[in-house]
């Protein structure tokens, strides 16, 4: 299976990568030419294509998986109290609208003998926010992944995004953002550590 280097992300791509490209620009050129657009001219010519390859890089998330990506970076500590890193930027595509939401994810945990390699954490996001999504199972699904991977005695999450299907679409509200949040262990249950990790989380953006 060939692989794939794009902005520091190491990716494997199904064995018919280059069959599903040509799948999916057909389906760009009907989506295209239903509009009543000229496929021939010059602007319009390779979009198709174009559009296609961007598609698959922003689902690289579906061709990869926690043991690729965190690559054994799991080191012993002693250290148990809380781990946090903010403002991991993201981009993803609504499954609802197909449209772009983007944000930034702050996520922490509570180690219990082990930590993730920092840049992991980063890693984890971009995974999951390359899929199809709505922001409440991407929130989820980071929280769940870290807790899986470092075994820690609790996991927390706050995503904050924009999503273009509010701004360029429907209710067209520019400045609107929304806010998710998963804890997972003791941030459900012990107060006091997740007031801790609430008030570090910066004021949404």
């Amino acid at each position: 299976m060939p692989i794939f280097l794009n902005l520091n992300v190491i990716m494997t791509m199904p064995a018919n990568f280059d069959e599903i490209i040509q799948q999916n620009s057909d389906a760009y050129r009907t989506l295209i030419a239903s509009t009543g657009e000229d496929l021939t001219r010059e602007g319009l010519l390779n979009t198709p294509e174009r559009a296609a390859k961007a598609f698959s890089f922003l689902t690289q998330g579906y061709h990869q998986d926690l043991v690729e990506i965190t690559n054994n970076a799991i080191f012993p500590t002693d250290n148990n109290e809380l781990v946090m890193v903010k403002n991991i930027e993201f981009y993803s595509m609504c499954e609802h609208h197909m449209l772009p939401f983007y944000g930034v994810a702050h996520v922490a945990y509570l180690p219990d003998g082990k930590v993730i390699g920092l840049s992991k954490m980063a890693r984890i996001v971009d995974m999951y926010a390359r899929r199809l999504q709505i922001q409440e199972n991407l929130t989820q699904q980071i929280a769940e992944a870290v807790a899986e991977v470092t075994q820690a005695r609790g996991v927390a999450v706050v995503i904050d995004s924009a999503h273009m299907c509010m701004m360029m679409r429907g209710v067209g509200k520019q400045e609107s953002t929304t806010r998710t949040v998963s804890f997972v262990g003791e941030f459900k249950t012990d107060k006091e550590s997740r007031r801790e990790f609430l008030s570090a989380v910066p004021e949404s953006y």
